[in-house]
């Protein structure tokens, strides 16, 4: 008896233990359930059915003006290494170093002793050469008459004025060598080929200079324009090329083609102009040249200045831009978003977004005006999950037809 109380005893615990233990389970099971809800107590809504909550933005036609963002050093339009067309000795230099000089002042006089020499003999043999074609003029002129009568002979005529012509050339040479002697004469006063600013001269009085040296005088630079040569992408090229003949840019009307923002980050105060781009791709690079031309009034530029170039490609009147944060790029490249579709459930879209513009995308395909793209809570998101908009992106200025230009548009990396 003592051992069926014992046994009915035991039964008894263990019973209470496993109750127990289904209690604690039970609190278990109900604390997770609840850490699985929301603060209403609702299940999240992609495992109880209900919607999603996200911010979107209704796309709507935009007018841009497309500008790329360029580096580079500057350049001075002209410069001339002024040398020495003939050889001397230096005798004077009329200029100082740094000044600024104009076309066809006198920069260095050359000895010029032995040219004025040169160009006296020259002037005399001249002179001497059309006094022997006046006599033979005067001889051949008489002949022409006395062969009429027989005077004397036809083969002495002719003679005569075959002496004329003779004469006529040497007075044709001797004024050749006489222009010759008179230009390296001239030569002897080095002039300034153009306007600018002349740097130092690396010859002083007394030097010997010759017309064969490689080392300049002095070296001017024309600084009252500026160029500025940049490399492009032929991809970029070919995407412009392609954008302007489908009608999505076309040529801006600002009038200004190039914005320049010098080394410290402030804007210069006037416009450039795009003079020319290379028709041929290097082959290294890959890499069309762009040469653009501003002015430079005050010497505000310098030659050799690190400054960057802001240049219009085009505007478009009807663009789709999209928040960059919004599009989502596969390991290709491709480019996606998701959007809400006329039912209110989500719908993963792909995209052709190759240029950037600000912090948002260009949408060349795949979107069209009107549809709602999701622009927050895209973590939530999932294809064919019901949505429910909490959010409408606001719409930038450009929407109420106030022009929008970029700071650095940029082609899509993949």
């Amino acid at each position: 008896m003592g051992y069926m109380s014992l046994q009915i005893h035991a039964r008894d615990g263990s019973s209470r233990k496993s109750r127990g233990f289904r209690a604690a389970l039970f609190c278990l099971t109900a604390i997770a359930i609840a850490g699985c809800q929301g603060r209403d107590g609702a299940m999240p809504a992609h495992s109880a059915g209900q919607s999603v909550e996200v911010g979107v933005k209704t796309l709507a036609p935009q007018r841009i003006v497309m500008t790329a963002e360029l580096s580079g050093r500057l350049s001075a339009l002209k410069v001339s290494d002024v040398r020495p067309q003939i050889g001397g000795i230096v005798q004077k230099r009329f200029f100082v170093e740094g000044s600024d000089v104009k076309a066809g002042q006198v920069l260095y006089q050359i000895d010029p002793a032995t040219y004025q020499a040169t160009y006296d003999q020259a002037r005399g043999t001249l002179a001497k050469a059309q006094a022997t074609l006046a006599s033979a003029k005067t001889k051949a002129d008489r002949y022409a008459q006395l062969v009429k009568i027989n005077a004397v002979s036809a083969q002495d005529n002719d003679d005569a004025i075959a002496a004329v012509r003779e004469d006529e050339a040497d007075v044709i040479a001797d004024r050749a060598s006489l222009e010759s002697a008179r230009i390296n004469l001239g030569y002897t006063r080095v002039t300034a080929p153009i306007s600018g600013r002349i740097g130092a001269s690396s010859v002083t009085e007394g030097a010997l200079v010759t017309s064969e040296q490689t080392t300049a005088l002095a070296t001017i630079q024309a600084y009252d324009q500026m160029y500025l040569d940049v490399t492009r992408s032929s991809a970029d090229w070919l995407r412009l090329r392609k954008a302007f003949a489908s009608g999505r840019l076309k040529r801006s009307g600002t009038g200004a083609a190039v914005q320049l923002v010098l080394e410290d980050g402030t804007p210069y105060a006037h416009a450039g102009v795009l003079q020319f781009s290379g028709i041929t791709v290097d082959a290294t690079t890959g890499s069309v040249t762009l040469r653009m031309v501003f002015p430079n009034p005050e010497g505000e530029l310098l030659p050799g200045m690190f400054v960057r170039a802001q240049l219009d490609e085009g505007e478009s009147t009807s663009a789709l831009l999209v928040p960059q944060l919004a599009v989502t790029r596969a390991s290709d490249g491709g480019a996606s978003v998701w959007v809400v579709d006329a039912t209110g459930h989500a719908k993963q879209v792909a995209v052709q977004a190759d240029s950037a513009y600000a912090d948002q995308w260009i949408v060349t395909s795949g979107l069209k005006t009107g549809e709602r793209v999701i622009v927050s809570g895209l973590q939530k998101v999932q294809a064919g999950v019901a949505v429910h908009v909490a959010a409408q992106a606001g719409e930038p200025a450009a929407a109420s037809g106030v022009s929008l230009t970029s700071a650095a548009p940029s082609p899509a990396k993949s």
